[in-house]
């Protein structure tokens, strides 16, 4: 049997968590509350203010769950997790793959392959739904870049054919989103802040899908501060970026184009403030946490194990992985790519 850890989101304000026997007591300013066995939960996300007892981050720690805490609007904080899990010689190798050029140039060349091809086919997806000769344009070049990393070349080349791939690709991402609402036009991709509500979408789905990835890594014992494509930043959870790209477009971009185009999540929801950045309601947060979530539990087959699995227990498997790569159990990271 396969389990895959769950994330409990809180983003009430003013909610009190606490211990209660083997469960987390949730009590918010008003109404009831709720408890949840902690043996459901591989993770807890605090949006804004939400108090937690010490107990209970005792309890967290000793059961392996992840608390982060976030900003009332996403942005990423702190992290607490219990002690490291897995052997310790799994890092000491990590931490000398990862100064060793050659090893980090390929595996940030294997991530990158993986995302340029996730990319590729959700556009492609969309140019058969609605035919557009510049994504038939674009996705000629995408397949250039993959052609260009299937070469040997230092990590510097890897970036810059990433970030001219992710120009290529955000510049027919409006192509994607069928509505005509003009509160979620896309004119280009912008972060800290984000400036429209297209942007602010991408963004807190993008600190969701930090979140779980970054648990997955600590659970196998590799450390998420210490990438290759995403290089050492005081407070830069690395690894954690790097493996997050391959899913970047299937699961965020792909949600996020889905939630505009049903309608589930509306321009009301998002308010712009002076300083220009746009921010989304506690209500339009409940219900991309909710997609979120339901996304998770969809079952895909894995391109590499080739086993069906839910989609939260992807990056738990690319995880364990590229710990056996770097174990040198196998020759070559595998990247997760849509068929």
């Amino acid at each position: 049997m396969k389990q895959y850890l769950n994330t409990l989101y809180v983003v009430s304000q003013e909610s009190y968590l606490s211990k209660d026997g083997e469960c987390v007591c949730i009590k918010p300013a008003e109404g009831e509350k709720r408890k949840i066995p902690i043996h459901n939960l591989g993770g807890l996300v605090l949006f804004g203010q939400v108090s937690c007892s010490p107990f209970l981050l005792g309890h967290c720690a000793r059961h392996g769950v992840a608390v982060s805490w976030l900003t009332e609007y996403g942005r990423f904080l702190a992290s607490m997790q219990g002690p490291v899990s897995g052997n310790v010689l799994l890092r000491r190798e990590q931490y000398r793959k990862a100064d060793d050029p050659v090893f980090s140039a390929s595996l940030a060349r294997a991530v990158t392959i993986g995302k340029i091809y996730n990319c590729r086919v959700l556009l492609r997806r969309t140019a058969r739904e609605r035919p557009s000769p510049r994504i038939d344009e674009v996705c000629d070049r995408l397949g250039y870049c993959l052609e260009e990393l299937h070469k040997d070349m230092p990590l510097d080349a890897v970036r810059g054919v990433e970030g001219n791939a992710a120009a290529l690709y955000f510049s027919v991402f409006d192509a994607q989103i069928s509505s005509r609402d003009p509160a979620f036009v896309f004119k280009g991709r912008t972060r800290r802040p984000p400036l429209d509500a297209v942007n602010c979408l991408l963004s807190f789905l993008y600190t969701l899908l930090a979140h779980d990835v970054r648990s997955a890594l600590e659970s196998v014992g590799l450390d998420p501060a210490v990438g290759c494509l995403h290089r050492d930043r005081p407070g830069r959870p690395g690894l954690a970026l790097d493996l997050m790209e391959e899913f970047r477009p299937y699961l965020a971009d792909r949600l996020a184009c889905t939630l505009i185009n049903k309608g589930q999540v509306k321009a009301k929801g998002f308010k712009r403030q002076d300083s220009g950045a746009v921010l989304m309601d506690e209500d339009t947060r409940k219900e991309v946490i909710t997609a979120w979530q339901t996304r998770k539990r969809d079952e895909i087959e894995h391109p590499f194990l080739q086993e069906k699995m839910p989609v939260g227990f992807l990056w738990h498997i690319q995880a364990r992985l590229l710990a056996r790569h770097i174990r040198k159990e196998l020759d070559a990271y595998p990247p997760f790519v849509v068929r």
